[in-house]
């Protein structure tokens, strides 16, 4: 080598070595400094579940976090903890600071329609603009009223042997160990031939105190959508409304509102569960996120759990309504308040699509409400609400099914899980079913409601609900 060669040589392997170092550190760095969007995401979801929590349920900020933002996805976990949250419970806001460029996430409650994110990059002065709920609840205190309308006169008693195997089997559901190592209960409730037989709520938690639903929520759209097609605006075999599937040529136009149901739209998926972080926590809008995925498989041919096709069906049936304003109050006058369900709280996103598939807050009770709405076929006081025959279609098994119920695991049907004997549970056994440990068994066979509230953790043992079920059933006995 030359002498004059020899300093550029020895450089350029000082650099060399220095870029190899940055990308041998690369991994620590992005785990130390997460992308701007991943905060964005983290800080969307902090500001989402405190804004809920503490005007939708009434929570303290240190309860949400012990609860709401403790054992969730790992991959938010880390920077939830650690993001600065502003609570403003004069404009009842919730804002979350991610990045020094960008304005904070926020999170808006509003009366009746909870809380709304807030699009990523959007200041305060858009809270305006969201949509809001003109439409006011029936007058009156709903604790005044005989249940299930409302909450008086709402317990039985059962015969004192009945009532011990009852009191037993609530323990045993609330002890963190039985049915699933560090699982916890929050809230239990069975309801037979239409009275309450037992009911228990940790501390802190009571008949009043509703929680997020999940994706419980989609059977919420079932009723919805049920609610839709007995006032004949929707069809479930006709193509689902979607206007940005209406170009001529459009495969997706042929997508029907049964088939989103039935979790069988054949839609491209961005994962397992589809979890739809982009709506859910991102700010996006259900038309800016769901509208946008293409055809993967024919629809019908394939079982694929999707938010978006809850999201779409959802969609469905404000398209069909046309009006905005009736649109919103939709599930409000015509199913939430006319069976009693009067501490639930459906959440849109920004531009007034509910988010139905999960974003929905509501009471042990409202859920069995809702339970008790498809044990007697969509009748509730003598009024027929939802199409005759609509407790059969969403227990039906759809067309495709889940791959692993050959194994043994439940079934799928309209937005509702299918259990059976193969489960330990009656034949014919029908549940709502979301994230952290949400259930609501309906047994048709047994006139029984059985409601399970949780915050089990996201990586950690799942709550045994066919188990907890058949002990529920075997204490009625």
């Amino acid at each position: 080598m030359s002498e004059p060669l020899a300093p550029l040589v020895r450089k350029n392997r000082v650099r060399a070595a220095a870029a190899a170092a940055l990308l041998a550190a690369a991994p620590l760095l992005a785990a130390a400094a997460p992308e701007p969007h991943a905060r964005a995401l983290a800080a969307g979801y902090k500001a989402a579940f405190l804004c809920s929590g503490i005007f939708n349920a009434g929570q303290s900020e240190a309860q949400v976090a012990a609860d709401d933002l403790e054992g969730i996805y790992p991959e938010y976990q880390a920077l939830v903890r650690t993001l600065p949250a502003q609570v403003d419970r004069t404009a009842k806001t919730v804002s979350v600071a991610f990045d020094t460029r960008l304005p904070p996430r926020i999170a808006a409650w509003r009366s009746g329609l909870g809380c709304s994110q807030l699009p990523i990059g959007a200041g305060p002065d858009a809270i305006a603009r969201l949509p809001r709920l003109e439409v006011r609840p029936p007058a009156g205190d709903p604790d005044a009223r005989a249940w299930p309308d409302g909450d008086r006169n709402a317990l039985a008693t059962p015969p004192p042997a009945t009532a011990a195997a009852l009191d037993a089997a609530l323990g045993k559901a609330f002890d963190h160990a039985t049915y699933g190592a560090g699982t916890e209960t929050t809230a239990v409730l069975v309801v037979r031939d239409g009275r309450i037989v037992a009911e228990r709520y940790r501390p802190g938690y009571d008949l009043h105190t509703p929680q997020r639903t999940w994706s419980a929520g989609k059977s919420l759209t079932a009723t919805v959508i049920g609610r839709a097609v007995q006032h004949r605006l929707v069809q479930v075999e006709a193509p689902a409304n979607v206007p940005e599937w209406r170009a001529p040529g459009d495969p997706r136009g042929k997508i029907t509102l049964a088939q989103l149901m039935h979790m069988g739209s054949g839609l491209w998926t961005d994962g397992p569960g589809n979890r739809t972080d982009e709506v859910y926590v991102g700010g996006g809008s259900v038309m800016q996120q769901a509208t946008a995925m293409a055809l993967e498989a024919e629809p019908g041919s394939r079982w694929r759990y999707a938010n978006n096709d809850t999201l779409l069906a959802a969609l469905s049936v404000r398209t069909a309504i046309g009006d905005d304003r009736r649109a919103l109050e939709f599930p409000f006058t015509e199913v939430l308040w006319r069976i009693g369900m009067r501490h639930t709280t459906p959440e849109t996103d920004w531009q007034g699509n509910y988010i139905l598939s999960s974003q929905v807050w509501t009471t042990a009770r409202d859920l069995a409400r809702l339970g008790l709405l498809y044990l007697d076929d969509g009748v509730w006081k003598g009024e027929r609400l939802l199409p005759q025959g609509w407790s059969k279609f969403v227990a039906t098994p759809a067309p495709a099914q889940p791959e692993n119920v050959a194994s043994g695991a439940p079934g799928y049907g309209a937005f509702f899980w299918l259990y059976g004997p193969r489960q330990g549970l009656p034949e014919g056994t029908y549940v709502m079913n979301g994230n952290r440990g949400q259930f609501v068994f309906i047994v048709p066979s047994r006139r029984v409601v059985i409601v399970r509230r949780g915050f089990d953790k996201a990586g950690g043992a799942r709550f045994d609900e066919a188990r907890f079920a058949h002990d529920m059933l075997a204490a009625l006995d």
